[in-house]
């Protein structure tokens, strides 16, 4: 039940069946010990160190068992950005276990990440020949198709999923962040409500709160302060998930509200003291953000240095609904701007674009052109700075007139000489 709930997007209802198990491991074989061990130290603790080291016990003590392999690739690598660890555990778990359908997905994900797409897409065909289905495959070939430009591949796995409880709310979320992308914020709001009310209807709560949560973050991004918080507020109020409570906080500290930020990230703080993902990942980048509100970017840039190894990690904690890859760079770009350090800005968000297959649709792919030309700008290299924000202009051509960071764009991209 706990490893249910998580891979359908419930991981506070996913962590109080992992800690009973965890209560009640002693009643389990040694196999089954290292399982709930693992879940354990990963959904409750959030601690993938711990969670990484019993793995490895697992597999030397069951060198012929393929699940640790699986959640090493699955569960804990994806998570602190270890993607060529994915690929590696995940091919394991295939030879091991060919006709299993997850290592598949496993390994579609780490391939993707690594911007890999054919070898991705390869792999699917291999799952498919054997005639394996997981319902991840879904997603995993949506935002394939997104990478390869493919719109009517999209629309394949988004019409595919129509009906599926737990499968059509995260397709209809995904096709929102795709619009958002695209600045298409008007669309994006009625998948989005679409998505929710999809969710609900599968009783997944958490999930919806996910959902509003990820779009009060787009919607703060984009300059829409007042919707941000409205749906942030919203968001908490349904769910105290973990990532719920991340997302929410962002977005609040994006959209000015430092006070409901701050205690947001104290209660994450105070929930996971020993969480990988939360101490080194999410506290830093919301932290940081409200180190630039209060105009410290020195303080961000240094908060943001324990967030250096991990910045890579696909970190949700709920298992198919992924949105937040390279957050801690966008936030470290929006830093050195503020300190007038443009070429550091600019290494930071180039980042960003060079990992498209972590980022995929989320809102900082496309903004990061835009926050490029600023960098360019910034240093005087005038052709770079109108080629950046062309790049913008372009992914924007369909986008909202209205939105204040259009506006701005355009503005900015005027005076440029």
């Amino acid at each position: 039940m706990g490893i249910w709930n998580t891979s359908i997007g419930e991981p506070s209802i996913a962590a109080e069946y992992a800690r009973k198990a965890y209560e009640l491991r002693g009643h389990t074989s040694e196999r089954e010990k290292y399982f709930i061990s693992v879940i354990y130290y990963k959904e409750v603790m959030g601690n993938m160190d711990q969670a990484g080291q019993t793995c490895k016990l697992w597999m030397q003590a069951y060198p012929r068992t393929s699940m640790p392999h699986s959640y090493l690739a699955g569960g804990i690598y994806p998570s602190i950005g270890r993607y060529d660890e994915v690929i590696s555990e995940a091919r394991e778990a295939i030879r091991l276990s060919p006709d299993s359908a997850v290592p598949y997905v496993l390994l579609m994900r780490g391939y993707t990440a690594l911007n890999r797409f054919d070898e991705a897409n390869a792999t699917y065909k291999k799952a498919y020949e054997r005639k394996l289905y997981h319902y991840y495959y879904q997603s995993y070939l949506y935002h394939l198709a997104f990478l390869q430009n493919d719109a009517a591949g999209m629309k394949q796995q988004v019409t595919l999923s129509a009906g599926q409880p737990g499968v059509e709310d995260t397709l209809i979320a995904y096709e929102a962040s795709t619009a958002a992308y695209y600045g298409r914020l008007r669309e994006s709001e009625d998948l989005t409500r679409q998505a929710m009310e999809s969710a609900g209807r599968a009783g997944a709560k958490e999930k919806t709160a996910s959902i509003s949560a990820t779009s009060g973050l787009t919607e703060a991004l984009f300059g829409n302060t007042q919707e941000a918080r409205r749906r942030a507020s919203l968001a908490v109020a349904r769910s105290p998930g973990v990532d719920v409570q991340y997302a929410s906080a962002l977005a609040l500290a994006y959209a000015g509200d430092i006070g409901r930020a701050q205690g947001l990230t104290e209660e994450l703080n105070k929930q996971f003291p020993e969480g990988t993902t939360v101490q080194f990942n999410y506290l830093p980048t919301v932290r940081a953000r409200l180190a630039l509100n209060r105009g410290n970017p020195s303080a961000a840039l240094e908060t943001l240095r324990a967030a250096l190894p991990y910045e890579l990690g696909q970190t949700t904690f709920s298992g198919e609904y992924a949105w937040n890859g390279l957050y801690p760079a966008y936030v470290r770009g929006e830093a050195y701007l503020s300190a007038h350090q443009g070429s550091n800005a600019a290494a930071e968000f180039q980042k960003i674009l060079d990992h498209r297959g972590i980022v995929r649709d989320s809102p900082i792919g496309a903004l990061a052109h835009l926050q490029l030309g600023r960098a360019y700008a910034m240093q005087g290299d005038i052709a770079k700075a109108r080629a950046a924000y062309n790049d913008f202009l372009t992914l924007w051509k369909d986008a909202d007139p209205d939105l204040p960071i259009l506006k701005q764009a355009k503005d900015e991209y005027g005076k440029l000489q």
